[in-house]
């Protein structure tokens, strides 16, 4: 007969202990409140594989178990595992329905090498449609590596099975906490694990369970489960010796062959009162893989968080207003009244209040507090909330999770808009101080925030209001000036209004030296284009080539036609054609000398 080395590892609520041959056992899913659990699952195997000749024709690909549970057990979560010799078989048949694995372990020999294989996958959609009966897990075929790999059979590690671990609520139960833990671990030949933050006030009916695999009821060499230093045992299905040996706990049988679905009672293990409780485990022969561990204990205790929902605050203000909510989910006792709550911005404490009411199981309280954050805080940093918190780091309430507490977010204070002072923007003179503007470059010359949104109006009260925006700004006509412009800038939360000022300026007039006075519409006058409506008190001469004034007009008069009106005359008083003078006197502070020039004069 060949001997295999057996190793277990495991690892519950703050142990840790690394394996190179697979994947820790570490916490998966806890409930709270009144659950209890039961495992249901069948071998592959038609035989223990120590004491068995052959291999691969004594296991089958199918094999079913019974479900069973009172009607006033309903279920709430159903996980199965299925695990076997080789790389793995990934793919199987629930009750003929296609099941695909959503996680697998691994785990090597430390003797051999050789690999095994576990896979998980959530059926509780499924299992809670069934309800009670027959389940058969199918298809589930390590049959060619068993041929491929001969090493299976010399070393008598072939196996194959599955297991459904099943967490059911009942009203009657008392407040427990499951705690359900997998991976695929080995057994080493000493560990201790410690239980911590526990609570215990009712010790009655608190049990371990474990689903294991290549377990062999023939191996029973220094074989021990001791918590708080007493060894565990379930005689006659599991001695103190022999703690994976083939057996279904739940059902009572002994030829669950090379796989072990067991369950062992603590309650005379533990005490009211206890804080911590020590599981040690010990082997000196064969392999054993643990893939899960379930607790069930007594503990009642509250689980603070905290969520900030919203906050408000002004302007330009260091005063802020948070809406938080203090839960007490996922737990098995009321949070007291009068827990702390500390709130810190950028690790400076900034604010303390407490919770006001008793939260009872799975209730929550929402709360208010208005801070006056210091000039120290930056506009931008980080909040924290921290439920059981006394200000200096410490809780006062003892809790299933100490390290849950805290709610942390990005924070901004609200600030108006900062901008720049933007100058006149200056235009011709059109006639009466009516003037053209392209100002759209101002969108971007005013905000120092480029992420700022800004919109231009015609009155405060428009910008206040947000109501009729100007949409040109690129040619946009301004009837009188000067004009004000006012901006709204405006970022996430605040704004602010500023403004500019549109202003004009007489440009220099435009003359056209040409005057054809024959009636034919075309240049018949002396045309000087943005002089009226402008230069208000303008005086214009004309003079012949001779320097004799023939013509004097101002903004009362209309543009000359070519006739004289001063000194020399002909019969008509039309002047010859030929070359004259003007000077334009525009009386304006800009141009303080005449314009002088000559126009030409046709007919």
């Amino acid at each position: 007969m060949n001997f295999k080395l057996r190793f277990l590892f495991l690892s519950i609520i703050l142990c840790s202990f690394c394996s190179i041959y697979g994947q820790n056992i570490s916490l998966y899913h806890q409930f709270n409140g009144r659950y209890d659990f039961i495992f249901v699952g069948n071998t592959m195997n038609l035989g223990e594989n120590n004491i068995t000749e052959g291999c691969e024709d004594l296991l089958v690909t199918a094999s079913t178990a019974n479900l069973n549970l009172p009607s006033t057990q309903v279920i709430q979560s159903a996980y199965l595992y299925w695990a076997g010799s080789g790389l793995g078989d990934f793919n199987v048949k629930l009750n003929g329905t296609d099941i695909n694995a959503q996680r697998t372990f691994s785990n090597s020999s430390i003797t051999s090498g050789l690999p095994y294989f576990s896979a998980f996958t959530d059926i509780t959609s499924q299992v809670i449609s069934t309800g009670n009966g027959n389940y058969t897990l199918s298809d589930l075929d390590i049959t060619q590596t068993l041929i491929d790999e001969p090493g299976y059979c010399n070393n008598r590690t072939n196996f194959a099975g599955w297991a459904m671990v099943i967490v059911y609520k009942d009203a009657a139960l008392p407040l427990n906490q499951i705690n359900i833990y997998d991976g695929l671990e080995s057994i080493p030949n000493a560990i201790t694990i410690n239980l911590n933050s526990l609570n215990v006030i009712d010790n009655a009916d608190a049990k371990i369970g474990f689903v294991a695999w290549e377990g062999d009821a023939i191996l029973a060499v220094d074989e021990t489960l001791q918590i708080n230093g007493t060894i565990l045992s379930n005689p006659p299905l599991n001695p103190a010796d022999n703690a994976f040996n083939g057996t279904n706990s739940f059902t009572g049988s002994n030829t669950l062959y090379n796989m072990d679905l067991d369950v062992y009672s603590i309650q005379n293990n533990i005490n009211i009162g206890d804080q911590s409780a020590q599981i040690q485990l010990t082997s000196g022969q064969d392999v054993v893989l643990i893939n899960v561990v379930v607790t069930k204990l007594n503990s009642q205790l509250p689980d603070a968080t905290i969520v900030l929902n919203n906050s408000s605050q002004t302007c330009d203000s260091k005063t802020v207003t948070l809406n938080y909510t203090v839960s007490n989910l996922n737990c098995t006792n009321s949070l007291p009244a009068g827990t702390p709550i500390a709130i810190y911005a950028n690790g400076q404490l900034v604010g303390q209040t407490q919770t006001t009411t008793i939260i009872p199981i799975d209730g929550s309280e929402n709360g208010q507090i208005t801070l006056t954050l210091p000039s120290t805080i930056p506009t931008d940093f980080t909040l924290k909330l921290v439920v059981d918190d006394n200000g200096t780091g410490t809780g006062i309430v003892t809790e299933i999770i100490e390290n849950n507490n805290t709610f942390s977010q990005a924070f901004s204070q609200w600030e108006i808009p900062k901008f720049n002072i933007l100058e006149p923007l200056v235009s011709c003179n059109e006639g009466f101080t009516k003037g053209t503007f392209n100002f759209s470059n101002y969108e971007e010359l005013v905000k120092l925030n480029s992420t700022d949104i800004v919109k231009f109006y015609e009155s405060f009260s428009d910008a206040e209001n947000q109501s009729n925006p100007i949409l040109n700004t690129i040619n946009y006509i301004a009837t009188t000036t000067p004009k004000e412009i006012f901006i709204r800038i405006q970022n996430g939360h605040c704004y602010t209004i500023t403004s500019f000022l549109l202003t004009t300026r007489n440009c220099p007039p435009t003359i056209y030296n040409y005057v054809s006075a024959n009636g034919d519409g075309m240049n018949d006058t002396f045309f000087i284009d943005g002089l009226r409506n402008i230069f208000l008190n303008y005086e214009i001469e004309i003079y012949n080539r001779w320097g004799r004034l023939i013509w004097k007009g101002n903004s009362q008069n209309t543009d000359w036609d070519g006739y004289a009106t001063i000194g020399f005359k002909f019969d008509t008083n039309q002047s010859p054609k030929g070359t004259y003078y003007y000077i334009l006197n525009l009386n304006d502070t800009d141009y303080k000398e005449p314009l002088i020039g000559w126009l030409y004069l046709t007919k």
